[in-house]
């Protein structure tokens, strides 16, 4: 029930406000009305044309106009009915600051004739803000021997608002040893301070949390909080004292900066380090003082820090602590220093003019209104009293009209073929000492018949525009002059008709018809339109109307809107370039150049190439001017052969654009075959997959028939040499000659060992295979390989004669079987083999690396030498095997098991 009680007294108030406290007084020409801040746009104030007894119907005709000292137009008259209005909502807080009483200064201003009234409108506050502190939390140190009775200030909140409206009260949240007493300071406002009713003890509660708030005294009312924590302290003998609680001082305005203020001197009775005092700002000073002041910490000296304006503030408080160095349990205690700014007459009057009726009739009668003007001056008291004067010799004078305020008037009948303009000088003078004057010049013309053509400042003008503006955007602004008076000097603007690219020039440009701003129709591109000529009339409202034109050149200034575009080199399939690149290239070769154009002009086109990316770093550099690419070293077996780079192109605009090119580099011994990486690139995945999958099944197929062909040969060629087995030298393409013995029994041993061997006794192109198993036996297998065969993945092995093994002896134990192999010698190298897989021999082309091929349960690791010379047809290896029981491997066996092996 309070709160709906408490709502209706508000809205009461302000209805009050609105309808019953917007009075007036009608005093030499002064009207004024109150009102509340924060009202909305179109909020009735008052009926201005009742109030001064005009006519609504003559307000249009006669002018009637607004004019505001404030920076915005807060209040408008409505021409029509003549109603004052709220035209943008008013804060009284942004508006006068701290000041108690705030006033809106308007001036109504009528011509024809002139009238000149002015209105004052009190902005009165309503309570829109609520108490804040500059700390949700403040420490507070106090010693547990401090008597009671001692105070201790507070930091004080802050409320913009004024009146009933601001900081009316603190209160504490209850306790059982503090109390507040609040105070109010000469400015109205007010502080709290902490009085110590019971006295502390340490020992039984070291730290006490209070809650100060702060409430205003506002309908309903605000408020802000914060956190007071008390620490407890021990015992300390003294604390310093000053001389008086409060200092009163005087400053004068503008003093320079390290001017002393005052001096402090508290004392403290202990002696040593404790007698030392430390002085600073209280933590409740307001944060002007900090910008404005500061305190020597040991002498005391409060000195000048900043610029002192009498005009923002005319008092400050300052509050000071003091505190001795008698360590961590020290205590401050606080005094205040009033400092009174006085006011100097820094400040010169400032002339404005109000309305000015030019050009004048040469026919005007004496005592015509020329012009309105106002004078002020931020000073105070005789500092801000201002006389007015005029410069001699001309027929006006200066009436005044009411404080501050007067009107330019005609002495005498004016002549404008004798004289046809008057620069006039109004000189404003304060009472300061020593005193500040303004001078103030009024261009005045008279007016003639319509007997002078309109002319331009300039025949031509030369503007710039930088492309893809916004249409609508200002492209220049012309202002021709008539010396000609009222209608005769009243112009209006046009775009002289013409062609540009084939289109009408207004459909490029238009302008304003009264102020000769031309604006843009259309986005103007620089590649497409460099620039165009218009020609701009300005004709008067005489009669007959004369006209004036003027040529404006307007040239379009590129932008960067262009990403650089690669010429070259151009993209395989949509996706990256490809560039072949020998292998034997040498180190700083140009191996390709990268060009680019871009569609910009100067600093926007000029491009720089750097690499984004590499596969390797060291193997290219990219010139930054010019986008050649060079190798930086040679190219190493171990360098990958295809190398991708990544060139990013970019040119210097202010925000520069860019653009990459990919390029694949394929390191080639012979750089006119056709690498296989190419299909790689294919630019249709689809299309990709679907000939991928037929070529698959093509080679599959083709790949088994071959394999099929491939053991069919075999077979029969093995069966034939079985019958034959004299004749085991008389192909290269043989394989697989094999003398009496089963190598079904043999190789499906699982007990078999097996050996390669070296030894003096088997001739110089075979191997000697020895093994363990239930029987023993020595074969020899020789590997015929012929200078082709160092492309194909088989291998034939043809089996040497049984009368060149006859020598051989095996040295197995008679219950298995034993296998030796022999590497052929050369005249250069003599070679060896460790163990040795007799089941799977697989030669392949040479890459650089020892082949090693894994079978069974054995490795098979050559010499390199070896597989050099294997490889390129110098030589075979020979394997051979024998057995006390004559037992002869099978041929097909032994074809079969190397079959599987590729």
């Amino acid at each position: 029930m309070t709160t709906g009680k408490k709502a209706w007294t508000q809205t009461r108030q302000v209805l009050c406000y609105i309808a019953v406290s917007c009075f007036m007084d009608l005093i030499s020409g002064q009207i004024r009305y109150t009102i509340p801040e924060e009202l909305k746009h179109g909020a009735f104030v008052a009926n201005v044309a009742d109030d001064l007894g005009l006519n609504v119907s003559e307000l249009s005709a006669r002018r009637l106009r607004i004019v505001s000292g404030a920076s915005a137009q807060y209040l408008e008259v409505n021409l029509g009915n003549g109603i004052l209005f709220v035209n943008e909502k008013i804060d009284r807080e942004q508006l006068c600051g701290p000041i108690f009483t705030c006033f809106l200064h308007l001036e109504v201003v009528i011509e024809n004739p002139l009238e000149l009234y002015r209105i004052e409108v009190e902005i009165l506050d309503i309570n829109d803000n609520s108490p804040t502190f500059l700390r949700k939390d403040f420490p507070l140190d106090i010693i547990e021997s401090a008597l009671p009775g001692m105070r201790f200030p507070l930091e004080s909140a802050y409320d913009p608002d004024v009146g009933t409206n601001s900081i009316h009260t603190y209160r504490l949240s209850p306790n059982d040893h503090f109390i507040l007493d609040v105070e109010t300071r000469s400015d109205r406002s007010k502080f709290a301070e902490l009085v110590l009713e019971k006295m502390l003890d340490r020992e039984q509660q070291q730290v006490h949390q209070l809650v100060l708030t702060a409430v205003d005294g506002g309908i309903p009312q605000r408020s802000g909080t914060a956190l007071i924590i008390v620490t407890v302290l021990d015992a300390n003998d003294n604390l310093p004292i000053f001389e008086q609680t409060i200092y009163k001082v005087s400053l004068k305005e503008n003093a320079p900066k390290g001017t002393l203020v005052l001096k402090l001197n508290a004392s403290d009775l202990d002696e040593g380090s404790n007698s030392e005092i430390v002085y600073s700002f209280s933590s409740h000073t307001p944060p002007r003082v900090y910008e404005l002041f500061n305190v020597d910490t040991h002498t005391g000296e409060i000195r000048v820090k900043s610029v002192i304006d009498h005009e923002e503030l005319n008092m400050f408080e300052i509050y000071i602590q003091a505190k001795d160095k008698g360590g961590p349990y020290a205590i401050p205690v606080h005094c205040k220093v009033l400092v009174d700014i006085i006011d100097v007459n820094d400040n010169a009057p400032e002339v404005i003019l109000t309305s000015l009726s030019s050009p004048v009739m040469e026919d005007a009668m004496i005592g015509t209104v020329i012009a309105l003007i106002s004078v002020s001056d931020k000073d105070s008291e005789k500092n801000g009293r201002i006389n007015c004067e005029i410069s001699q010799g001309i027929p006006f004078k200066l009436q005044s009209s009411f404080k501050n305020h007067y009107t330019l008037v005609t002495t005498d009948l004016l002549d404008r073929e004798r004289v046809s303009e008057y620069n006039i000088t109004i000189t404003a003078i304060d009472s300061g000492y020593p005193s500040l004057s303004t001078n103030k010049s009024i261009f005045l013309k008279v007016s003639d018949v319509n007997d002078n053509a309109p002319r331009f400042s300039k025949p031509s003008y030369t503007v710039y525009i930088t492309e893809n503006n916004a249409p609508g955007a200002t492209v220049c602004s012309v202002t021709a002059f008539d010396p000609d008076s009222n209608q005769n000097a009243y112009l209006s603007y046009s775009i002289v008709e013409s062609m540009i690219h084939g289109l009408p020039s207004r459909s490029y440009v238009s302008i304003n018809s009264d102020n000769g701003k031309v604006y843009a129709l259309r986005s103007f591109d620089y590649e497409q339109l460099k620039d165009f000529q218009i020609q701009i009339q300005a004709q008067d409202a005489g009669f007959p109307p004369l006209s004036g034109t003027a040529k404006v050149n307007v040239i379009i200034l590129d932008q960067n809107d262009n990403v650089p575009f690669i010429v070259s080199p151009r993209p395989n399939n949509g996706s990256a370039a490809l560039q072949k690149v020998p292998q034997s290239v040498d180190p700083g070769q140009l191996v390709i150049k990268v060009i680019a154009t871009d569609a910009d002009t100067g600093q926007n086109a000029k491009l720089s190439y750097q690499l984004l990316k590499a596969t390797d770093l060291t193997l290219f550099n990219v010139a930054h001017n010019t986008g050649e690419i060079r190798t930086t070293r040679r190219f190493g077996d171990r360098d990958v052969p295809k190398q991708t780079l990544v060139i990013l192109v970019k040119d210097s605009g202010q925000t520069s654009l860019s653009a990459t090119v990919t390029i694949i580099f394929l390191i080639m011994d012979n750089i006119t075959e056709i690498p296989p990486e190419i299909s790689d690139l294919s630019e249709n995945p689809e299309q990709n997959s679907a000939l991928l999958f037929y070529i698959i099944i093509t080679l599959g197929s083709i790949s088994f028939l071959f394999i099929v062909a491939i053991i069919i040969v075999v077979t029969i060629k093995c069966r034939q040499h079985r019958n034959n087995a004299q004749d085991c030298n008389t192909a290269v393409g043989s394989c697989c000659c094999i003398q009496n013995l089963n190598s079904a029994d043999i190789l499906k041993t699982p007990k078999t060992s097996l050996q390669v061997t070296t030894s003096p006794k088997v001739p110089p192109d075979f191997l000697e295979i020895s093994g363990s198993g239930p029987v023993s036996q020595t074969y020899y297998y020789k590997v015929c390989l012929t200078p082709e065969s160092a492309k194909s993945d088989f291998t034939f092995l043809k089996p040497y004669s049984p009368a060149k093994a006859k020598d051989l002896t095996s040295t197995a134990d008679p219950g298995g079987m034993e296998w030796n192999a022999h590497v052929p010698k050369t005249s250069n190298n003599d070679l060896s083999t460790s163990n040795v897989n007799a089941q799977v021999i697989k030669f392949r082309e040479w890459d650089g690396n020892v082949p090693s091929q894994i079978y069974g349960n054995q490795q098979l690791d050559l010499d390199q030498s070896a597989i050099e010379r294997c490889a390129s047809g110098q030589y075979g290896i020979g394997l051979y095997a024998s057995d006390k029981n004559d037992v002869g491997p099978d041929p097909r066996r032994l074809v079969e098991i190397h079959s599987r092996a590729l």
